[in-house]
């Protein structure tokens, strides 16, 4: 992955005025809708499942596809860039979004759904780096600060808005509609940034690309994930299907990694992992991003299918996760300055080790206060967690190493979002599994809790017997449901606690807080 752009070329002027507030509106506007499709779909999981025909855990792909396509197009930027132009590429890229997200609402099956997210997911890729250079070219060099925070709060309202907003469209209109709105929106940042962007497009040259790292990148992930969203419904390593997928995967990463290491101009700088903050570091926040970014699918999906709330009220329950994440992003900077990155990533984890273990003790009958609280605390965290963590993988790096760790960094980190939803979903599903299990063999005539749940069916619910049996397995099923939960939030709190230590294998680092900020994301 190259540097978007040549260090030879001078950088535009800032703009000022009327142009200045419009432009960085526009990008603004472009990296929020982005980041909002991220998670406007959480909600809508369950709904677009049933109009769709598929189980919850296949409507669960078109999160997990969306994010392996755009993990995949990341390492293309810096090569598109210097190819087409970051200008041309930018609102290329919010063209395709709209295109792609206007074939999302007219899927008809799951498979239309699933090629026009992955479509979706390979616009999406350029659009983070890009906005953030376009924002630093926006404003003066000595408000780089600013445009950095601009984009930060634009990144981090997502949480906010996303899961309400999805929940509401869905619940007053139809799914389709978290891909429609889109349309409007994105044609408008289109137009605005082409109308005060072209003339300051970065020069284009023409430039080899790594065709067969790209293709062997390409054909391991597509494999993996595949494999990992179908697993559980072939059953795993019984079918062939899923042993021909994993063996592909295998020997396809092997290739690419040995290709890559040799390649003179390789798609990916594999060598970067040599250096011990850049692998503490990615590792750290790739595992940690799993396991959030799994959590934030998964728990919509319970309060939806097992408490019963609409997609509007399952959306206003996610939603605080934005609060403290949007009210503390603007003094990163100065913490970054006075308190070393190593100390705010292990506060962050510690913080989402806490919350998760909040999350633990949840009940069939949690109340909605309950279920808000551990959201609210987990935006504190959330603005603790992507700096630092950047500014610790960046440092130590020369500059022209810098974009290649960057893009390398994010591709790792948003693919182990994919991976993670799919590992966490399967996790739950089989906890359930085994919960069920335990419940139903004290479901018996020997067992007196048993007896006075089923005579009180039929007397609450003037039933026969048959019909009162099928109210208590249904309630079985969400106490199993509830306990397979909990075990997922015990263990994504102890994860949080054991990869502490990776922080602590990397070198303090204090010169790459502004790089981070520049070269990193949400």
């Amino acid at each position: 992955m190259n540097a978007p752009t040549s260090p030879a070329v001078p950088v535009p002027a800032p703009l000022t005025g009327f142009r200045f507030a419009l432009g960085a509106f526009a990008v603004a506007l472009a990296t929020f809708m982005n980041v909002l499709d991220s998670s406007i779909a959480n909600v809508a999981i369950p709904t677009l499942s049933g109009d769709l025909g598929v189980s919850v855990d296949e409507g669960t792909w078109v999160i997990t596809m969306f994010a392996a396509a755009n993990a995949v197009a990341i390492p293309l930027t810096g090569w598109l860039t210097q190819r087409i132009g970051q200008v041309k590429l930018f609102v290329g890229a919010i063209l395709l979004f709209v295109i792609s997200s206007a074939l999302c609402g007219i899927a008809p099956s799951l498979p239309v759904l699933l090629a026009a997210r992955v479509l979706q997911g390979l616009a999406a890729g350029p659009l983070v780096p890009l906005s953030q250079a376009l924002l630093l070219t926006t404003f003066p060099k000595h408000k780089s600060g600013s445009a950095l925070s601009l984009w930060a709060m634009t990144a981090t309202v997502g949480p906010i808005a996303g899961p309400a907003l999805g929940g509401w469209i869905t619940d007053s209109y139809s799914w389709s509609w978290i891909f429609y709105i889109n349309v409007p929106v994105g044609l408008f940042a289109a137009a605005v940034v082409w109308a005060i962007y072209r003339d300051r497009e970065s020069p284009a040259r023409r430039l080899p690309i790594d065709t067969v790292g790209l293709i062997s990148l390409i054909g391991w992930v597509a494999a993996l994930q595949i494999m990992l969203d179908k697993g559980k419904d072939l059953d795993w390593f019984n079918s062939p299907v899923i042993c021909a997928l994993g063996v592909f995967a295998l020997i396809t990463f092997a290739f690419f990694v040995i290709w890559e290491l040799t390649a003179e101009k390789p798609i990916v700088d594999l060598r970067l992992f040599a250096q011990r903050n850049f692998l503490g570091g990615t590792v750290a926040i790739s595992v940690a991003y799993a396991i959030f970014f799994a959590n934030l699918v998964i728990l919509p999906q319970w309060i939806q299918e097992y408490l019963g709330y609409r997609s509007v009220d399952a959306g206003l329950v996610t939603a605080p996760l934005g609060v403290f994440a949007v009210m503390l992003a603007p003094m990163m900077g100065r913490m970054m300055e006075k308190i070393d990155a190593r100390i705010l990533a292990t506060m962050a984890f510690a913080g989402f080790s806490a919350v998760f273990f909040l999350r633990s003790n949840y009940t069939t009958e949690v109340d909605q206060f309950t279920l808000i609280l551990p959201t609210l605390l987990q935006g504190i965290p959330t603005a603790l967690f992507f700096v630092p963590l950047t500014a610790i993988i960046l440092s130590g790096l020369t500059p022209d190493k810098i974009p290649s760790a960057a893009g390398l960094s994010n591709f790792v980190r948003i693919f182990a979002g994919a991976v993670g939803t799919s590992l966490l979903a399967t996790s739950w599903n089989d906890r359930t599994i085994l919960h069920h299990a335990r419940l139903i063999e004290q479901a018996n005539s020997y067992n007196a809790i048993f007896k006075d749940s089923l005579s009180q069916a039929q007397s609450t619910l003037q039933v026969g017997a048959s019909n009162a049996l099928a109210f208590v397995e249904h309630g079985l099923g969400a106490q199993a449901a509830m306990l397979g939960l909990n075990d997922i939030f015990w263990m994504s709190a102890i994860i949080f606690v054991l990869i502490i230590p990776l922080i602590w294998i990397t070198h303090p680092s204090k010169d790459a807080a502004a790089g981070a900020a520049a070269a990193g994301g949400h």
